[in-house]
């Protein structure tokens, strides 16, 4: 492989910035742009210089990481420099200089899984410490870069190798009726891969939300208190809020973590008979989101009995999930509970923060009850991928259960088993194509 380089922190004003470069040239990097060699593993305040220029360009950090043990499994340089927008930027040019080219989107983690420095879920868990917008999200992505779901996996493999094992006798002694195993061992132990594949996949959509956060849509008539009701959960203004009807004539969506859990909040326009063109296609992208929504907050103001406009929209809503939000609490002594919420409703105000801390618990129990059950037990199936790879083993073992019962020869039974064990390789990437590999890293920063 060549040499790369990449500036690795993200660009504006900072107090510092990390430049790295890895591959077969960093040696020659380190005499042209440090003059001398690096101790290994220990930082050193160097002066870096233009190999071509010879300027100085700035007093720098300098680590070196020889292969194979650094992140990526090759000879690694790390410079730390002075932040801001121009410095870092002479730094990576500096060694661009020395011979080395820049470092495409993920490079550096796609040669630390190509080294065995890491499998291929752990790389997906790389880039979701990067991405992680919440404490829950944050702690499933060092699970798993901790090969918490990769173990799962690979004692998977391992139980389907052993039912291969088992049905090699059946293969090897073909004279036996029954073989040396009993037949009811061998399907006990291609059942029990079926269960525990599915106790995996049972955890598909909390590591879906985990990742994606809750689809959390905030529904009511106009002036129901749903932008400020939005606003006070994400602890800044991020939709007007006005007196006038009408005002929000499309999604407003923001991501924001409750309790430590991601939701992405929702503000849509307020459900009623629009008034002109832009308004009516403000409510049809509203009833788009409530078709998808995880859970629906439905406001209506305290101290009011609900109209029959919004009593029929609550025998509609096909969410799963309705939370009763009785806004503007603040206004108001009375109670008037949503129909059929019963004392299910929760009164808030925007202005004083009363309730909000009890909505934020409620949507919490009502969303991610399965990862707070099952977390530090079972590992999440966070992405489409993984789920989808899951669900081919599973069948490739329903397969071989079925090719057995109905009489197949055990070596024709048996390359189910043998598929099944390719779909949990590729899981991990074990064995991935090209394509599958461009997928994954092409969602990483450049530098990462």
């Amino acid at each position: 492989m060549d040499t790369i380089a990449a500036i690795s922190t993200a660009p504006g004003r900072a107090a510092i910035a990390v430049v790295r470069a890895s591959g077969p040239g960093v040696r020659a990097v380190v005499r042209r742009t440090l003059a001398e060699d690096l101790p290994e593993r220990r930082p050193s305040l160097r002066w870096l210089i233009h190999p071509e220029s010879g300027d100085q360009i700035d007093h720098v950090l300098a680590t070196f990481y020889p292969s194979p043990e650094s992140y990526t499994g090759e000879d690694m340089l790390e410079l730390s420099c002075h932040g801001g927008p121009l410095a870092p930027q002479l730094v990576l040019d500096a060694v661009l200089a020395a011979g080395v080219r820049p470092a495409l989107a993920g490079e550096f983690t796609r040669r630390a899984y190509l080294n065995g420095k890491l499998d291929l879920l752990q790389a997906e868990a790389v880039l979701d410490l990067v991405d992680g917008r919440s404490a829950a999200q944050h702690s499933a992505a060092v699970h798993q870069l901790d090969r918490g779901l990769s173990r799962r996996i690979d004692e998977l493999r391992d139980a389907i190798i052993h039912c291969e094992a088992l049905i090699t006798y059946d293969i090897d002694f073909p004279e036996e009726d029954e073989g040396p195993v009993a037949s009811e061992t061998i399907d006990a132990a291609a059942q029990d891969v079926v269960q525990r594949i599915d106790r995996l996949l049972e955890t598909a959509n909390d590591g879906a939300l985990l990742r994606d956060g809750a689809l959390t849509v905030i529904a009511g008539r106009p002036n129901s208190g749903k932008s400020s009701l939005l606003n006070a959960l994400c602890g800044f203004e991020r939709a007007i809020v006005t007196e006038e009807p009408g005002t929000t004539r499309d999604a407003v969506e923001i991501v924001v973590s409750l309790g430590g859990y991601p939701f992405r909040l929702v503000d849509t326009a307020g459900l009623r008979d629009a008034e002109g063109k832009v308004e009516r296609i403000g409510i049809e992208v509203a009833r788009r989101y409530l078709a998808s929504a995880d859970v629906v907050l439905f406001c209506a103001e305290a101290g009011r009995p609900l109209s029959e406009e919004e009593t029929n929209f609550l025998d509609q809503i096909e969410s799963s999930i309705v939370v009763p939000v009785r806004t503007k609490s603040d206004l108001t002594e009375a109670t008037n509970n949503l129909a059929g919420a019963g004392d299910s409703e929760i009164r808030v105000s925007a202005i004083s923060g009363e309730g909000l801390g009890e909505l934020g618990d409620r949507l919490i129990e009502e969303v991610f009850s399965g990862a707070i059950r099952d977390h530090g037990e079972e590992p999440l199936v966070t992405r489409e991928r993984h789920a989808r790879d899951l669900r081919t083993a599973r069948s490739e073992v329903e397969a071989f259960c079925d090719a057995r019962r109905s009489g197949l020869a055990p070596e024709v039974a048996a390359t189910h088993l043998k598929a099944a064990t390719h779909a949990l390789e590729e899981l991990v990437g074990v064995v991935a194509t090209d394509d599958l590999l461009g997928r994954v890293f092409s969602d990483f920063c450049v530098g990462k």
